[in-house]
């Protein structure tokens, strides 16, 4: 079976939807610190007065794991959000169909952030035709104080996947070895992020999935899932002894 283990992230680009759809379990890790200036909470679109969208949050602190973080449910259903994307891609070519999913998965009355992502990445996932099982991290009973890939091990044991999957950019956090050693094969998905139209402006890649969708509709997003390469490190390490 193959899992991947990523943070919630608040509708992220289109290579975190690649992951999910490429795994068999996807495993929400709400049990790790919350990091400011990441991707939790906010992400890139195509605009020139606001580069960011903004999941409002409370008493926000990198000393609290994320399941522990509340949202700030006034603000959120303030519909700001909505008022900014609206502005943004309003002249999209498929921004009509992307509202209805956006708003499906924007305002949701959870006030705990994991759940909030956890469910907002269901309702995506089910708008996208993805059919790969979420669960959360917190939900997975494992040993208490395991950090890094120790956790990670952990988690692909209790779920009996024998590959891991993670985004290319983790590259330098992970030993080849040591998953080999321990019977799990590893694995990195690297993004092709293949350009396309953007009101006729130079592709800027790696927006928000919002940006994606706007442009090339559920339809054409869908088949842009497939559009990426999986590097086997530990194929690797055995050429290379390192990964």
């Amino acid at each position: 079976m193959k899992i991947a283990v990523m943070q919630p992230y608040f509708f992220p680009y289109l290579g975190y939807w690649q992951l999910i759809n490429h795994v068999d379990c996807f495993v929400v890790f709400d049990d790790v610190n919350y990091i400011k200036r990441g991707w939790i909470n906010r992400n890139r679109i195509l605009s020139e007065k606001k580069s960011y969208i903004n999941l409002p949050l409370l008493a926000v602190s990198q000393n609290k794991l994320i399941n522990a973080i509340e949202i700030n449910q006034k603000d959120l259903f303030s519909r700001r959000l909505s008022a900014i994307i609206h502005e943004t891609y309003r002249n999209a070519p498929f921004y009509d169909e992307t509202h209805v999913l956006l708003e499906k998965s924007l305002y949701l009355e959870k006030k705990i952030l994991s759940y909030y992502l956890y469910d907002q990445i269901k309702i995506m996932c089910v708008g996208l035709g993805i059919e790969t099982e979420i669960v959360l991290s917190s939900d997975i009973p494992k040993k208490e104080g395991l950090k890094g890939q120790d956790k990670i091990l952990a988690i692909c044991k209790k779920l009996g996947a024998d590959e891991y999957i993670n985004p290319i950019g983790g590259i330098d956090l992970y030993s080849g070895k040591f998953f080999v050693d321990n019977g799990v094969q590893l694995c990195f998905l690297k993004s092709k992020l293949t350009p396309y139209e953007q009101f006729g402006g130079e592709f800027i890649p790696a927006l928000s999935i919002i940006d994606v969708l706007a442009f090339n509709g559920i339809t054409g997003t869908r088949k842009m899932l497939d559009d990426y390469e999986i590097i086997n490190c530990n194929s690797m390490w055995q050429s290379l002894k390192s990964c």
